[in-house]
């Protein structure tokens, strides 16, 4: 999109707000203000606008001049939008949006930029999205941990980021998008010699003599299901500690002991008897997943059809 010379008067004021945009702001200047309010931060928006952080700051400080209002509160990481700057905001997104969707017609879809848990993309995420990519959509996919991708699509490096928790501030939409339920899973072998203990504490206590499998050293799935369906503290230490579910899952059924997964990953091998739920409570502890969405990547229509895909496909996950 090339930077042209405009003023803010030539961005219609939306139906019903009687406050007026700033008599001679530049739009370029509003642009960035905007960037700046749905990123959280210079650092974060001067990627998305082709400009420097540098070059960001002095357009906030310039429109502050302009308006004679302060615009933002200086945080350590990141920016506060001052209440002034959340009735700016709300008056001139849409009409920036409209406008800049008109300027990128005849532009070429770029690939949507999705990001999550790796066992999840795997087996729910990448398998619900298939129809869309044989339809022309393309897709750059990346995994890791919430709080890194979060950071990442604060940054613009990912339109579209499945993470196990809300992020904090209004900055990146979200959306809960499934529940995933965590199952007391062993092979069919050990669950026999578990004898079929249907008491909670015999079960916890036949457990102790049980090989554990954990993707952490601080068992956090473990504990959890533990102190949820149980009511009390695990602390046997781990037989095998792997940084992966599907690892996890691997040395489970084949026999080295038993471990807490995800459904998604483990409902084909109960399907098919290769594992055996332990234990059956009316509520299994669940883990909420949200889709994020970076501010600004709607211009992207394949980023929608995306979104609306695995909003669907979610309600049978």
């Amino acid at each position: 999109m090339k930077n042209q010379t405009h003023t803010a008067t030539d961005v219609p004021a939306p139906a019903g707000k009687g406050r007026r945009l700033p008599p001679h702001a530049d739009l370029n200047l509003l642009r960035t203000f905007l960037a700046v309010h749905r990123s959280g931060s210079f650092t974060a928006a001067a990627p998305q606008l082709g400009l420097s952080q540098p070059t960001v700051t002095a357009q906030i400080r310039a429109l502050e001049q302009q308006t004679g209002r302060e615009l933002f509160t200086r945080l350590p990481r990141g920016v506060e939008p001052t209440p002034y700057a959340h009735e700016l905001a709300a008056q001139i997104a849409t009409p920036l949006d409209a406008l800049a969707t008109l300027e990128d017609t005849g532009a070429t879809v770029g690939p949507v930029h999705l990001a999550g848990p790796s066992e999840l993309l795997c087996v729910r995420v990448l398998p619900a999205l298939a129809p869309l990519v044989a339809d022309g959509v393309q897709l750059r996919v990346a995994q890791g941990l919430p709080e890194p991708l979060i950071e990442e699509m604060r940054t613009g490096r990912h339109d579209l980021v499945i993470a196990t928790r809300r992020p904090r501030g209004r900055a990146l939409q979200s959306v809960p998008l499934a529940d995933e339920e965590y199952l007391l899973v062993a092979t069919p072998a050990w669950a026999q010699r578990l004898g079929g203990h249907a008491r909670a504490d015999d079960l916890c206590a036949a457990l102790r003599e049980v090989p554990m499998v954990t993707y952490a050293e601080d068992l956090p799935i473990i504990r959890r299901y533990w102190r949820t369906i149980f009511g009390k503290q695990h602390t046997a230490r781990a037989a095998v500690a792997v940084p992966n579910l599907y690892a996890v899952l691997s040395a489970v059924n084949a026999g080295a002991g038993y471990s807490v997964l995800p459904r998604s990953l483990c409902q084909d091998h109960l399907d098919s008897g290769r594992l055996t739920l332990l234990h059956d409570p009316e509520e299994p502890p669940l883990n909420t997943l949200f889709l994020l969405q970076r501010p600004g990547a709607e211009a992207n229509p394949d980023v929608l059809r995306v979104r609306e895909r695995l909003q669907e496909a979610a309600r049978a996950w």
